[in-house]
């Protein structure tokens, strides 16, 4: 997955980690994305957590960008987009 594709899921997003984890132990998650340059404490647990659960996780370069795609003003750690 792209930046391309997390802007196209805009309105089917969750965004940041204790969201994504909820969201995810809910069952409601079809993909991950993370920011590579986020700070592997947080990205871990979504990390462990998408394994356990068997989630695609993609990998994005920046935490700036994968925030402007998902349309908000501040760096994103990690997104998902919803089922």
């Amino acid at each position: 997955m792209s930046y391309e594709k997390v802007a196209e899921a805009k309105f089917n997003l969750v965004i940041g980690a204790k969201q994504v984890l909820k969201s995810m132990k809910n069952g409601e998650v079809l993909e991950v994305v993370l920011a590579e340059d986020a700070k592997r404490q947080i990205t871990d647990k979504v990390l462990s957590l998408a394994d356990e659960l068997d989630i695609p996780v993609t990998y994005v370069k920046s935490m700036k960008e994968l925030g402007k795609a998902s349309g908000i003003e501040v760096g994103a750690a990690t997104v998902a987009i919803k089922k």
